[in-house]
């Protein structure tokens, strides 16, 4: 991990003000820190010439004095940076929700566990690991200068020990690093499967399937406990080491001096003042350490959101447009913590045909859809669209050349033009009127008793399942989009129903990139199209790469 990473600064600006608050906190704390261990020394070597408390009194004043002021910027500093931390939080969590609702679906659950916990845990990152880094730069210089114009013995002994400790820091934080990145993945993995759990407990309490899926959070559970506690142990043992030398170190500077003093070549007061100073060199890097590691956590949810917002590339803001081209799977897996969806599966979907797919259900017809609409990413393997891998591709300006007719599309309770425009929202009334004649919707629209405008009343009751289809295809024609998706076009119709939908989309998929997923046997006509059909052996068991 890099002490400071850029993009909180260039992502949040709330980070660069409290930067410099941190170093202007960081300095003053420094000379307060120097000036206290000079009035220290000079206590207690007047004491010892055999001063009195009268004449101590007003250095002894001025000591309490720095002490205070000592604590009271250190509260002060705390404060503003949890402050800090709020704004930065909150401009991260606005930027990852802008960036996820107009680009590319993630798992619910972990983007939940990534936008709440995750980003929460960057409190400790700005209220103690930054203020404790400058203070880790500044310090240890400090007192080195200083040291060396009292005393450059003990200066020389504490320059050479002092690269120690930020040398084992580094060695221990990159073994720590893979240890966090891992405890992070089976927090995301956890918090994503438990909301699919509870989202889906009345069908698994259903199916008698609740005790299963408890078995398999509980061990995630414990998979996640064991990564914790192997990186809490990792962080004591570190912080043992870090004491270790420092403590060492320490003694070194206290030996030289005590065998000086012994001589009588080295005065009292300046042997007090580097003993006193000599620990607080060491201090602020034991610190970073001990919070380096207490702050791994929210650096590694940033990462994690850098990554999500990194992933943005196409579209008319500048970025490059979605590739043309047949679509090709290419030894493409995707396995589930449960099961495997699609095993090893490689098709082509040419460009400008029609591809119809078929097989029983559970045979992954719905996982190509997924991956098609970028719902899913593959575990293995790749997609390529006129042969580049539509992961490289964004999200966003990839969902701009698609049009997708679910099999149970979605309507609202706006009028029946609202719900075409779903598929251009810009676009006009004519056009509307066009793309519902395109979608045989005529005779829906002559029995509405406000036509266009009639609200169609939640989820669309004012309409049968066929009509409500044909909503759908008549937002597919309003989009017309190069690449159509369609999910059981006809499934559980009336033949009156499944006729128009079918001459529906007879037409919608001319001269387009067509994927059609049904049951329906009369779909497949092999001068015209492509025929895909799936098996349940296509996508059983896993090869050795997925079982790791």
């Amino acid at each position: 991990m890099r002490p400071l990473d850029p993009r909180l600064l260039r992502t949040a600006s709330a980070v660069r003000t409290h930067l410099l608050v941190a170093i202007g906190c960081g300095a003053a704390l420094t000379g307060l820190i120097l000036l206290q261990a000079w009035l220290v020394s000079r206590v207690i070597a007047d004491a010892t010439a055999g001063a009195g408390l009268e004449e101590l009194a007003l250095v002894i004043a001025a000591v309490a004095a720095v002490a205070v002021a000592r604590a009271g910027l250190a509260y002060g500093s705390e404060a503003a940076a949890l402050r800090s931390a709020a704004k930065a939080k909150s401009q991260l969590r606005m930027r990852l929700v802008e960036h996820t609702t107009r680009g590319r679906p993630r798992n619910a659950g972990e983007l939940v566990t990534l936008a709440t916990r995750g980003l929460d845990a960057l409190d400790d990152y700005f209220a103690r690991y930054l203020p404790q880094l400058v203070l880790a730069v500044l310090v240890p210089v400090a007192v080195l200068v200083v040291v060396a114009g009292a005393d450059w013995i003990s200066a020389v002994v504490i320059a050479v020990t002092l690269p120690l400790i930020p040398l084992f820091m580094a060695l221990v934080g990159m073994h720590t690093q893979a240890r966090t990145a891992r405890q992070w993945s089976l927090l995301e993995r956890l918090g994503g499967h438990f909301l699919d759990v509870v989202e889906g407990l009345p069908t698994l309490a259903l199916f008698r399937r609740a005790k299963a899926e408890a078995a398999l959070v509980r061990r995630v559970t414990d998979q996640h406990r064991e990564a914790t506690m192997g990186t809490l142990k990792v962080a004591f043992l570190s912080a043992f080491v870090l004491e270790v030398l420092a403590t060492l170190a320490v003694a070194l500077v206290a030996v030289e001096i005590g065998f000086r003093l012994l001589w009588g070549d080295l005065p009292l007061s300046t042997a007090l003042f580097v003993l006193i100073l000599a620990p607080e060199a060491y201090l602020p890097l034991r610190e970073v350490g001990a919070r380096f590691h207490a702050s791994m956590e929210g650096v590694a949810a940033a990462e994690k959101v850098f990554a999500v917002l990194d992933s943005r590339d196409g579209g008319p803001d500048g970025t490059a447009p979605a590739p043309r081209g047949d679509i090709e799977l290419d030894e493409v897996w995707v396995v589930h913590p449960e099961r495997t969806a699609l095993s090893g599966l490689s098709a082509v979907f040419p460009a400008g045909r029609t591809t119809v797919i078929s097989g029983p259900s559970g045979a992954g017809k719905s996982t190509i859809l997924n991956l098609l609409l970028r719902f899913t990413e593959p575990t293995a393997g790749r997609v390529t669209v006129g042969g580049v891998d539509l992961a490289d591709v964004d999200a966003a300006a990839w969902r701009r050349t698609l049009a997708w007719v679910p099999q149970d599309p979605h309507l609202f309770d706006e009028s029946l033009a609202d719900n075409i425009r779903l598929g251009a929202p810009d676009a006009t009334l004519d056009e509307v009127r066009r793309a519902a004649h395109r979608a045989e919707l005529d005779e829906v629209i002559a029995d509405l008793p406000e036509g266009l405008d009639t609200r169609l009343g939640e989820r669309g009751t004012r309409l049968s399942s066929g009509q409500r289809r044909r909503v759908a295809l008549a937002r597919a024609f309003l989009r017309d989009a190069p690449v159509v998706l369609l999910d059981e076009p006809t499934a559980h119709l009336d033949p009156d129903n499944a006729a128009a939908v079918r001459r529906a989309v007879e037409s919608l998929t001319e001269g387009r990139t067509a994927v059609i997923v049904t049951h329906d046997p009369a779909w497949t006509t092999p001068d015209r199209r492509t025929a895909l059909s799936l098996t349940p052996a296509e996508r059983t068991g896993r090869s050795p790469e997925m079982a790791r």
